[in-house]
């Protein structure tokens, strides 16, 4: 059985090119034109991903991400019609891990949905558990000193990363080409969200003061004691 998609779209024309489209790439799709149903349904049937359209009746996409978060890492694309940098860095903010800005191509959608699954799937099998880490790739599931955090895949594979060689400093290019592997218009401060929520995830976790530290000009690392 392929993976399930949730696409939540109000325009039918738009969902129903998508559906064919994932079909296409042998993705399973179910569709929901309103926001008013969205959390019960994720409940229920655990969907593999996540595309939403930000703009919806009944109820927003951007107050669903954050009320989807409080239960759920699946991965969560936002559709949006709204170019603004501030509104793309507030969709990340709340936990979505990749924005997609209206008009888009099907193709393209359908490409970095299979991109985000190549990145997932391609995790070495050994994670690292190191400085009160550790991972689990089956189930993207990450704890710091035994307490789970409730990672996006995006936020998974930045933890990741640093801690493949703990000390070592990252540039924000270092980590892009991580997350993403299209060329596809990423703001560069959508890693400084990332590490941003990580790091508040960290400390809500555990009550430990930051890990993951700046250095100035050059990027970001993880520090071991």
């Amino acid at each position: 059985m392929g993976k399930t998609i949730l696409i939540v779209e109000d325009e039918p024309k738009l969902a129903a090119l998508l559906v064919d489209y994932l079909a296409h790439d042998g993705f399973d799709s179910h569709c929901l034109a309103d926001g008013l149903g969205v959390v019960d349904w994720v409940k229920k049937h655990a969907p593999d991903l996540i595309l939403m359209d930000v703009m919806l009746p009944g109820r927003d996409g951007l107050a669903l991400c954050r009320e989807i978060r409080e239960f759920s890492a699946v991965p969560l694309f936002l559709i949006t019609a709204r170019i603004a940098e501030s509104d793309r860095l507030h969709g990340l903010e709340i936990g979505a891990d990749d924005y997609i800005c209206k008009p888009y191509s099907p193709k393209e959608v359908v490409a970095r949905i299979k991109a985000l699954f190549r990145r997932v799937n391609g995790f070495s099998a050994q994670l690292p558990s190191i400085a009160g880490f550790s991972l689990n790739k089956e189930r993207l599931e990450a704890h710091y000193e035994n307490h789970l955090l409730e990672l996006t895949p995006k936020e998974f594979r930045v933890l990741a990363v640093l801690l493949d060689k703990p000390g070592k400093v990252y540039s924000r290019a270092a980590l892009m080409d991580c997350l993403y592997e299209d060329d596809h218009d990423v703001l560069d401060r959508a890693i400084d969200t990332h590490i941003k929520n990580l790091r508040r995830k960290i400390q809500d976790a555990s009550g430990k003061k930051e890990v993951i530290t700046s250095v100035y000009g050059m990027g970001y690392k993880i520090e071991i004691c």
